[in-house]
């Protein structure tokens, strides 16, 4: 075995840990968020939080359709979803505010920003990712590590669950009223969305008389 290969099958054993300590490191701090906005607000409009470590398979696959061997430095450079989250927010603003907070914070970089509520897929799908960068201080120094984040709200949580559903039913083939209707309820989804907001701004306003909202 070459010593180049032999590093390479060590950094490969390694990278687990790692993403699964950025992992950890973001939850607590999503985590230390909702305190926050719970003890300053009254309410958290962070609903529940999901995590997940790619696996290897998925991994190969991934790197196969983009054309790059199954290198520890591919997966490094061109996956930036090996660890991710799923963070599903009551409403279309506090998923733009939370976006903000973020950005602005310290101990993370965003990378890059897909607003897919603002332009949502042509099947209907919408989300807003986040390519994040983790700072894990290790013995070797500070190494970055990404993540992504997708913002929802529960109605496209809801959405986006039924269609992977419906996806892997047809063997990833959806026939064409399917993927029709998939998209009127995405349309559905959305209106839900725009109108329970709107109840909230009313309730707001009732409650409080008229609010500005964050």
């Amino acid at each position: 075995m070459s010593e180049d290969f032999a590093k390479q099958i060590e950094n490969f054993k390694a990278l687990p840990a790692l993403y699964r300590h950025a992992l950890n490191e973001l939850e607590n701090k999503i985590d230390i968020i909702k305190t926050e906005w719970q003890v300053r607000d009254g309410f958290s409009p962070i609903e529940h939080v999901k995590s997940r470590i790619k696996e290897p398979k998925s991994i190969l696959q991934k790197l196969e359709r983009k054309g790059h061997e199954f290198t520890v430095e591919n997966m490094e450079q061109h996956i930036h979803d090996i660890a991710g989250m799923r963070i599903v927010c009551a409403f279309v603003k506090d998923i733009y505010r939370l976006v903000d907070h973020l950005c602005a914070r310290e101990d993370m970089r965003v990378l890059e920003i897909k607003d897919y509520i603002a332009h949502p897929k042509p099947n209907g799908y919408q989300s807003l990712h986040l390519i994040v960068a983790i700072p894990l201080v290790l013995l070797e120094g500070t190494r970055w590590v990404k993540a992504e984040i997708q913002l929802r709200t529960l109605a496209m949580d809801f959405w986006a669950s039924m269609e992977h559903i419906l996806y892997y039913k047809f063997d990833k083939q959806l026939p064409s009223h399917v993927a029709e209707e998939l998209k009127e309820a995405a349309r559905a989804a959305d209106e839900l969305d725009q109108k329970m907001l709107r109840l909230r701004r009313e309730i707001l306003e009732l409650a409080e008389g008229p609010v500005k909202e964050q």
